[in-house]
């Protein structure tokens, strides 16, 4: 599979040595990416990273001091570049179709993950040895919860969505509803966290062949798993 295309970076530098630092951070990234595909998280090099542009290794360093600093920009532009593509394709649906928000969502997840599968494999596989993920990959990771919780609020703010009153939020992070505008011990934010995991294992599983004999039409497998989770989120069926 060719390497995918990266996500939108910052605007020009302004400065001919800005400027080209920023092409050689660009192409070390993209190599990297490559890297992926062929070789894994686990095996990614920044000598092998150089020797693939023909630069010494000191002098990658001088981008990226470590590994970790590269793969740490990897999985924020992974992140990044999944939470765009996701954002898009609910923001093309009407506001009013909460339903036809989250499939759009869901589905633009999935198609995301089948297309890039090695960026998702370093976002949701296996953790890579000797790596702890830095704050920063935070705020990128979150994007696809915090849009499923928008649509949810959206919902409730119609009143289309009744929350359980469970008390089941209570097993959250503190200060989590309240970041996502969710109101306090609803049952909401505790639905959306299933409703996540739920999701992601599903794209999971396929991707890594643990459906393999089991499911035939893994779209149509998909979808169902989609409805079924807009269902226990509180979500009315389409129109």
């Amino acid at each position: 599979m060719a390497p995918s295309e990266s996500p939108a970076r910052p605007s020009a530098p302004r400065t001919a040595r800005a400027r080209v630092r920023a092409q050689l951070t660009a192409e070390i990234v993209d190599v990297a990416r490559e890297h992926l595909a062929s070789s894994g998280a686990a095996a990614l090099s920044l000598r092998a990273v150089a020797r693939e542009l023909g630069m010494v290794s000191s002098a990658v360093y001088r981008y990226f001091p470590s590994r970790d600093d590269l793969l740490t920009t990897l999985i924020v532009e992974g992140y990044d570049a999944l939470g765009e593509a996701v954002e898009k394709a609910e923001a093309a649906v009407p506001r009013e179709d909460l339903r036809g928000r989250w499939d759009a969502a869901c589905l633009a997840v999935r198609a995301w993950a089948s297309e890039r599968p090695h960026e998702w494999a370093l976002l949701y596989g296996s953790p890579v040895p000797g790596y702890s993920a830095p704050q920063d990959t935070i705020t990128p990771a979150s994007r696809f919860g915090v849009l499923m919780s928008r649509i949810l609020v959206d919902g409730l703010a119609s009143g289309a969505v009744r929350p359980p009153g469970d008390g089941a939020d209570a097993a959250l992070h503190p200060g989590l509803l309240a970041d996502l505008g969710l109101p306090e011990d609803s049952g909401i934010g505790s639905r959306i966290v299933l409703a996540w995991s739920g999701l992601f294992g599903a794209v999971n599983f396929e991707l890594f062949g643990h459906t393999n004999n089991v499911v035939d039409d893994h779209e149509a497998h998909f979808r169902l798993v989609v409805d079924r989770l807009a269902s226990e989120v509180g979500l009315p069926s389409a129109p």
